[in-house]
């Protein structure tokens, strides 16, 4: 029996916290990470173990998740040479989510809960920076009431002017710009206004609505970064950083991103491979779909959906 088959029969009957620390998965994750990146894959997989694990064991619903999406997420880590980090600018985090994977024998939908590494915008600035895309990108600038701002089109050119009012002439924040540098050298830049993130405020709202059955009314539980009376109302500014920078490459060509992993700016439910003949999962997943008895094999005719409401109504989606 091959190391790819049998990996994946342990992965299959692995407890989600029992796997970073297991020593195949540990060799596979080292010789990744240095296929690709040359060198520091034992240091590399020692932090991001310290980093994977902990999320586990703070986030209830990652250790309820498959062992072999677990893994599929921590190999992600060696491919994109990402951290798990914590931090106001964190590259890439955890959550779990349910997939549905077919049909059992009484029609009833078959669902697992699987691990997914999600990269924030920050993380995925690091991404099209290794990609060529751009060369760099600033940190994003706030502009309050006051401030002198505009932006538009100069001869096919977008053009941003803005000069800070200082003394500052008020606490209202208006818009948030963030200046890229291509790789050709030419010049790009997110804007977002209030109206933006107004209408982001709006569909969060919707998403975070539930009817209490005690009441018999609907209950909303905004997003507080949003904007609270405690603020007077005003979007948190870090948070609003983070938006800028997570909306900025809509229009930017498309980021390959492996099984276990998803973009924030762009949650994508069917990953692109990799490509190439190179695997860095080492077969697991093609011996992992083999049927291991004569039963029938799930019905994935419909494809492969995802439950919004295992999200937990992460806002951060959006």
């Amino acid at each position: 029996m091959s190391n790819a088959i049998t990996l994946a029969q342990e992965l299959r009957a692995m407890r989600a916290t029992d796997v970073i620390r297991n020593e195949r998965v540990r060799s596979q994750f080292i010789s990744v990470y240095n296929s690709i990146w040359k060198e520091g894959g034992e240091q590399a997989y020692e932090r991001e173990a310290i980093y994977f694990n902990q999320q586990l064991r703070e986030k209830a619903g990652l250790r309820e998740c498959s062992g072999t999406s677990v893994f599929y997420s921590f190999i992600d880590l060696a491919v994109k040479g990402l951290t798990l980090a914590p931090g106001s600018q964190a590259l890439c985090y955890l959550i779990p989510r349910s997939v549905k994977t077919g049909v059992d024998q009484s029609g009833k939908d078959v669902w697992e809960k699987c691990c997914n590494l999600t990269i924030s915008g920050y993380g995925e600035l690091v991404l099209r920076i290794n990609a060529g895309q751009i060369r760099h990108a600033d940190n994003p600038v706030i502009v309050y009431e006051g401030d002198k701002f505009e932006y538009g089109e100069v001869d096919g050119r977008k053009v941003v002017n803005y000069m800070s009012a200082f003394p500052r002439k008020g606490n209202r924040i208006v818009a948030c710009f963030l200046k890229i540098t291509r790789a050709d050298g030419s010049v790009d830049y997110s804007i977002m206004t209030e109206q933006d993130w107004m209408r982001l405020k709006a569909y969060s709202d919707r998403q975070n609505t539930y009817y209490d059955s005690r009441t018999q009314k609907y209950v909303t539980k905004p997003n507080e970064l949003y904007g609270s009376e405690k603020s007077g109302g005003q979007i948190d500014t870090g948070f609003l950083m983070a938006k800028c920078v997570k909306h900025a490459f809509k229009t930017y060509p498309k980021l390959q991103i492996g099984r276990g992993t998803a973009l924030e700016s762009d949650m994508v439910d069917n990953p692109a491979s990799q490509g190439g003949e190179f695997d860095p999962y080492g077969g697991v997943e093609a011996q992992a779909q083999q049927p291991e008895s004569f039963a029938p094999e799930p019905d994935m005719s419909g494809g492969v959906t995802i439950d919004p409401a295992a999200q937990g109504g992460n806002d951060d989606v959006f």
